[in-house]
């Protein structure tokens, strides 16, 4: 099993109970448990429509999860993670930070350093829903423009994805949206409308294929209390 070297608070772990709270579904988190079981995730299990009954108390690394169900089921499983929302919101912004080249609306980029500040208690939650706001009237005035090709789109659709799901999921049902949507938009911002219809050509899963490989590796980081912004935070 993983070892979560993060000694400090936030500690990247969750339990199968918190997961069912939280409405994991039957097929990622039955796929869990036959590796917690060291038993393989069979056809019947994926077909199955209810969770595996299972008795395990502990708690359970979310490196264990992105070793035994991937990258998706390891981001929708930090909203399970208590404590850890400026971790999350930072791991956000990377994401997006990593093809911030690709943006051409300021309101974008300011979104993204806006909540970064706010992240770091360097900015008010006035200036966040500001900045929320205008990255959203930059989604939508990139959703009018035509002109995006299908290259474009298609080098987005990892990189935002993985943006969106962490920082929706950052801090619960409750207060979801000013734990990250300002990320999320930023990154919504620069993709178009269509990112997600494009053609899913060569270089398009090469350009996913990096992006989510890269994605992986810094939620490691994270999980391990290794990643830039906490080693900042550790030397400060």
């Amino acid at each position: 099993m993983t070892t979560d070297t993060n000694t400090t608070a936030p500690r990247f772990t969750v339990t199968l109970d918190a997961l069912r709270k939280a409405g994991a579904c039957y097929e990622g988190y039955n796929k869990l448990v036959r590796s917690l079981q060291g038993e393989t995730f069979s056809a019947e299990d994926a077909d199955r429509n209810s969770y595996i009954h299972f008795k395990h108390d502990a708690e359970i690394p979310l490196l264990d999860i992105l070793k035994s169900n991937g990258l998706d089921d390891a981001l929708w499983s930090l909203r399970c993670v208590s404590g850890a929302d400026r971790d999350i919101r930072l791991f956000a912004v990377w994401c997006a930070r990593q093809v911030e080249h690709l943006m051409q609306d300021q309101r974008s980029k300011d979104a993204l350093d806006v909540a970064e500040r706010f992240a770091n208690g360097d900015a008010t939650e006035e200036e966040r829903v500001a900045a929320w706001v205008a990255a959203w009237a930059a989604a939508r005035d990139a959703a009018r423009d035509a002109a995006w090709d299908a290259a474009w789109n298609a080098a987005w659709d990892a990189a935002w994805n993985a943006a969106w799901a962490a920082a929706w999921a950052a801090a619960g049902a409750d207060a979801r949206a000013a734990a990250g949507a300002d990320a999320w938009a930023a990154a919504r911002a620069a993709s178009g409308a269509d990112a997600w219809a494009a053609a899913r050509d060569a270089a398009w899963d090469a350009a996913r294929d990096a992006a989510r490989d890269a994605q992986a590796e810094m939620f490691t980081r994270m999980c391990l209390g290794s990643a830039p912004w906490q080693q900042a935070k550790v030397a400060a």
